[in-house]
């Protein structure tokens, strides 16, 4: 079973799992990972390897990211419902609404599963986008690409916020904690090695996060 695997009994996603961006580059960067990932040195795991292009890795782990996340509340989507969640919250300080800029441009209040339904919806769309992430070899990546790749993160670690805050003595009783715990970290490693969340966006969870890295 790969590190980031789950149990049998557990295996279902919420949306299918997206294959890293196709071409030769990606497959071997995909592998670079999968590599690392196998040492259990995830420090090691996010460091972009000497001479590849950041935007190609940044694009590999976007995917993998997603695909991480879509597993975890895969697991939840029976406990985390219209009425046990009905607004999209970690905790009592933060709520989070929907935008995605063209379809709903005003933010609005939905439910914790809705919010993520959009969500992954949305980062779909963004990466089957060849001109934001392109599929072939040698394609440039456009000047833009960082920021939807920020905007990626932000939305994602949201998810990780809810599951924590509302969620966690589920996981818990799931014994997925520790999954849990390990997908976070290596989250929050990628996410601090290339300043993609600002820090007022990690108040939710900044506790967990600082025992994790002192500087992010």
């Amino acid at each position: 079973m790969s590190l980031f695997g789950l149990g049998s009994k557990n295996q279902r996603t919420f949306r299918p799992k997206k294959n890293a961006p196709s071409g030769n580059k990606g497959v071997q960067l995909k592998k670079h990972i999968d590599a690392t990932l196998g040492n259990g040195n995830l420090r090691d795991a996010v460091r972009l390897p000497p001479g590849e292009d950041l935007n190609e890795w940044m694009a590999v782990n976007t995917v993998d990211f997603f695909n991480q996340v879509n597993i975890l509340y895969g697991t939840l989507t029976e406990f985390c419902t219209p009425s046990t969640c009905p607004t999209m919250t970690a905790g009592s300080k933060f709520e989070y609404r929907w935008a995605d800029g063209v379809q709903i441009k005003k933010p609005i209040e939905v439910s914790a599963p809705k919010y993520v339904e959009y969500l992954m919806d949305w980062i779909e769309v963004q990466l089957d986008d060849e001109s934001i992430f392109p599929q072939k070899l040698g394609t440039p990546f456009p000047k833009k690409f960082r920021d939807v790749v920020k905007t990626i993160f932000k939305r994602l670690f949201r998810v990780y916020a809810h599951i924590y805050h509302t969620h966690f003595q589920k996981i818990v009783s799931l014994k997925e904690e520790a999954h849990l715990n390990t997908c976070f970290k290596h989250f929050t490693l990628f996410t601090c090695e290339f300043k993609l969340i600002d820090k007022a966006e990690l108040a939710p969870l900044i506790d967990l996060i600082e025992s994790i890295v002192t500087v992010c």
